[in-house]
């Protein structure tokens, strides 16, 4: 280890040490880059996105308390929706017509069961392609869900609900800007799910783990509910946290993911609600912010873009909503993240991150036609992620 990392892991435990947190400092520390030892990650996201309180002493009962309250979810929105199914299968005598399967009120228990089959059967879809590159989401959790696993009991897991639906679930939108182009090239999708080995019973795959998460989101926010792209923004997060190197903290990376997640979202939602691209705190707002400070700090560039009418949805509404998720492998978007959680003025540093991206690759872009820049822009060739926060940092500098 060198010495400049071992005295960065100084300085982090440093701050991380005194009973109430310096956020400020911390925050400038983790904008260079968080290292992953000894947990450090983990526990500074966990205190970027607003999880862990900065009173150290708080920490023990906090976790506690969330942890626990997030076992109710999975027993209200998992557990007790399956067993009330599966009671309908044995005894019939008590079933009145008040909650049969057929019954048309819109309240009935078994309407919102099928509502839920067609939500839970697109963020399956989505969940089961996380990072196709990486073995990590196919592969079992060490900390499987006992509440849902448990042999005793005949729960049904997220994963029987939807091999046993048959409702055709309505395919979602997918498009809100006229891009087809949603997913991008770097991430190769396996031609059928057949290919996932099926693991045995009493084992779940991370990836399944992801799906509970995003259902119980969805459930507990039906108003935003689930919109694709958000198996992007949880992936990473429950990648870093199921892989803490702190055996304690790794067993409850569902929990934790969930509430961060849910914290992430509530700064970010906005750019997933259709009804709100236009207003001041939606998308579009922000995709035009990235041209004009693009138009900015490099107005030939800009112009060039007018020019070829190459629009900033078509490929920075990606960049945006999935916070570069998708443009990068998994380890640079989680370096990547350590300077957008860092960030203050949350999620300002990721306008200049796109304008940076634009900018290092501006050679490129003023000799190519439209067709070949569209596909720079929607398959970014530059991969190494410091020379872009670098630069990011550069025009942040000379604001």
């Amino acid at each position: 280890m060198s010495r400049l990392h071992q005295s960065r892991i100084a300085d982090f435990q440093e701050v991380l040490g005194e009973p109430t947190v310096a956020l400020a400092k911390l925050r400038q520390l983790c904008f260079s880059g968080i290292p992953f030892d000894g947990g450090l990650r983990c526990l500074c996201w966990k205190i970027l996105l607003n999880y862990l309180p900065l009173e150290k002493a708080l920490w023990s009962s906090w976790l506690k308390k969330q942890r626990d309250l997030y076992s109710q979810f999975l027993k209200e929105m998992i557990i007790q929706p399956g067993i009330a199914k599966a009671n309908l299968g044995v005894s019939r005598e008590d079933v009145t017509l008040e909650d049969h399967p057929l019954n048309p009120n819109p309240d009935s228990r078994w309407n919102t069961y099928f509502k839920d089959n067609e939500v839970l059967l697109q963020i399956d879809k989505d969940v089961r392609r996380l990072y196709p590159d990486m073995a990590f989401f196919q592969r079992p959790t060490d900390y499987p869900c006992l509440l849902i696993l448990d042999p005793q009991n005949e729960f049904e897991t997220l994963r029987r609900r939807v091999e046993q639906t048959t409702l055709k679930s309505q395919t979602v939108a997918r498009n809100r800007s006229g891009v087809t182009n949603v997913s991008s090239p770097l991430k190769g999708t396996p031609s059928s799910l057949s290919e996932y080995e099926v693991l045995p019973n009493g084992c779940e795959a991370h990836w399944e783990v992801v799906e509970r998460i995003l259902f119980i989101y969805a459930k507990l926010n039906p108003g935003i509910a689930y919109v694709q792209g958000m198996n992007e923004i949880v992936g990473p997060l429950y990648y870093t946290f199921a892989t803490d190197p702190n055996s304690e903290w790794k067993e409850h990376a569902e929990a934790d993911t969930f509430f961060c997640f849910t914290n992430l979202m509530a700064e970010i939602r906005d750019n997933f609600i259709k009804s709100l691209d236009d207003s001041q705190c939606g998308i579009t707002y922000k995709m035009e912010k990235v041209y004009s400070t693009l138009k900015e700090k490099d107005v030939e560039l800009y112009l060039k873009l007018q020019e070829q009418n190459i629009k900033p949805q078509f490929f920075a509404f990606r960049w945006l909503t999935l916070l570069l998720s998708q443009e990068f492998l998994l380890p640079d978007v989680i370096r990547i993240w350590d300077s957008l959680f860092a960030d203050d003025k949350r999620f300002d540093f990721l306008l200049l991150v796109c304008c940076a991206m634009l900018t290092l690759i501006r050679d490129q872009l003023l000799e190519g036609d439209f067709t070949l820049n569209m596909r720079l822009l929607q398959d970014y060739p530059i991969s190494d992620v410091h020379l872009i926060l670098k630069k990011a940092k550069e025009l942040q500098d000379s604001k």
